[in-house]
């Protein structure tokens, strides 16, 4: 068995910007622009009212299926896909075993010395502090279980709300083209109003797919994929609290964590 330090040093979330998001959409942007470009004639797909109908009736009307703190949520939720915050689950899951290798050496309440260097893991801190408070085991897994449900919750509305919009973008581009279709049907008699009305009929459609297919959708997709990473890290922070407050060997924590760990993630703490 390695021989750990009872000093504890929890290293804090990471925040990067996801590569993986910025480089996507860029790039799905950057060849649009490039076509646009090519094809001789970039101010004309610049069309204000096309852009009011699109945007300012995609959000209008999502609001009106959430609540106005949904939409402040998921913008800040969504902005936290391209500065996300993440760790590794075999990083988590080292320091975790630690703590409760130390707790089984020198009890539960030789925990209280590391209470400060975990602030910035709040589930986990919450979670030692019932165990240092003496809150049953049972207790303390049913409370944080209820936390973890309630998180995910929030992550899945969050997404909710960005395929909804999804949903309404291109349905608002079918609106502006029918109101650029009406507007150029009824003028037919002024030449001069047929290309504006036309540029609104086109344009309205243009926006809302690329806005639902190039924005909304996958940021959804990457809310819910972080959503699971995170999931499994408060997981694995469950599982110790809970392995503790029991006063369970950390041997079988660490069992327990491999089972529900990637393959490539899993540990060998004690081999």
């Amino acid at each position: 068995m390695i021989d750990h330090e009872s000093h504890i040093h929890i290293l804090p979330a990471r925040s990067h910007i996801d590569v993986a998001t910025v480089v996507g959409i860029s790039c799905g942007f950057a060849m649009i622009a490039a076509a646009i470009v090519l094809g001789g004639s970039p101010a004309s797909f610049i069309n204000p009212p096309s852009i009011l109908i699109v945007i300012g009736g995609t959000l209008a009307i999502t609001t009106a299926c959430f609540s106005t703190a949904d939409m402040g949520r998921t913008f800040q939720v969504a902005g936290k896909t391209v500065f996300h915050s993440s760790r590794l689950p075999s990083e988590v899951s080292m320091e975790v075993l630690q703590i409760a290798e130390v707790a089984r050496k020198k009890g539960v309440l030789s925990l209280q010395n590391i209470l400060g260097s975990i602030e910035s893991e709040p589930f986990l801190h919450k979670g030692i502090l019932m165990v240092v408070d003496g809150t049953p085991g049972d207790e303390i897994e049913a409370i944080m279980k209820r936390d973890l449900q309630a998180t995910v919750q929030r992550h899945i509305q969050s997404a909710n709300v960005l395929r909804k919009m999804g949903e309404f973008a291109p349905a608002m581009g079918l609106i502006g083209t029918l109101i650029g279709l009406v507007q150029m049907l009824g003028n037919l008699d002024d030449p001069k109003t047929i290309g504006p009305s036309m540029a609104i009929a086109l344009l309205t459609t243009f926006y809302g797919a690329v806005l639902s297919n190039m924005v909304f959708l996958p940021l959804a997709a990457k809310l819910e994929k972080n959503s699971r990473e995170e999931a499994l890290i408060n997981n694995v922070y469950m599982m110790a609290a809970t392995s503790i407050g029991h006063q369970e060997n950390p041997r079988r924590l660490e069992m327990l964590i491999n089972s529900i760990l990637p393959p490539a993630h899993r540990v060998r703490y004690f081999d």
